[in-house]
């Protein structure tokens, strides 16, 4: 992939690859480090070679949407906002840390040809993401058989009505790097007006396929900066919090 998210003409470009493409340079990456770290003489290996992590050139890249999720009262202003703990039993990458939910790599729903196409919408892989870790759905679309009618699925459409109608504003902060794992992040926020979000969301789980989602949080600095500061958190969720909170004037 290639981006540049500066001024008006802001572009994502992307090629075809595979999940592992990304993954393989940069777990063997962080391992690397991790290893040089407990006094292993390694030669300079692969983070000598990639130089600058931020630039896409020099690596492949999958990049992952992470969305800080925000339940916004407009009556009163009051903000809460969302976190997961994945659970290292679950998942195979950054087991034990904290992050914003939902989180998911920007890629097809399946294999299938027409996917490709249909799939190819940021907004659309966020709605997956949103039924998924927050309310518990499947990640078999069964679309190997079918592209997904993202028209005809209620919670798809209401989503997406909803954006249209202000109900929910999403916005992006920008493009990160973990600067261990090289990890690439969209990093988005997500506010859904109370009425809407307790009418998707009211009934979210407390546990998914990766972990679990906390109780909500009040969206204010002193819990930001506890989060930030003595939880092991994500990078991405590092960032996202502290550009959210930074932003907060122009985002509510």
């Amino acid at each position: 992939m290639n981006a540049d998210l500066t001024g008006p003409g802001a572009r994502l470009a992307f090629g075809r690859g595979t999940y592992f493409d990304g993954l393989n340079t940069g777990e063997a990456a962080a391992h690397e480090y991790a290893a040089r770290s407990q006094g292993d003489k390694l030669p300079g290996g692969l983070r000598a070679l990639i130089n600058d992590p931020c630039d896409l050139t020099q690596r492949p890249a999958n990049m992952a949407i992470s969305t800080l999720t925000v339940r916004l009262d407009r009556r009163t202003g009051a903000a809460n906002f969302l976190v997961h703990w994945r659970d290292p039993a679950k998942v195979g990458h950054a087991g034990g840390l904290y992050q914003v939910v939902p989180v998911g790599v920007f890629q097809a729903s399946g294999e299938a040809s027409w996917n490709e196409r249909n799939d190819f919408s940021l907004w659309r892989s966020m709605i997956r993401e949103f039924s998924e870790e927050l309310r518990g759905g499947s990640e078999d679309y069964d679309s190997e058989r079918g592209p997904i009618d993202y028209d005809s699925w209620p919670f798809a459409a209401r989503m997406t009505d909803a954006l249209r109608d202000n109900q929910i504003r999403a916005f992006c902060l920008g493009l990160g790097v973990d600067p261990l794992t090289f990890a690439t992040d969209l990093l988005t926020v997500v506010i859904v007006d109370a009425p809407l979000y307790d009418e998707l969301f009211g009934d979210r789980v407390s546990h998914n396929a990766e972990g679990q989602v906390l109780d909500a949080k009040p969206f204010n600095e002193a819990t930001v900066e506890h989060l930030v500061s003595t939880k092991p958190m994500q990078a991405a969720g590092v960032a996202l919090l502290r550009l959210a909170w930074r932003q907060r004037a122009a985002l509510f």
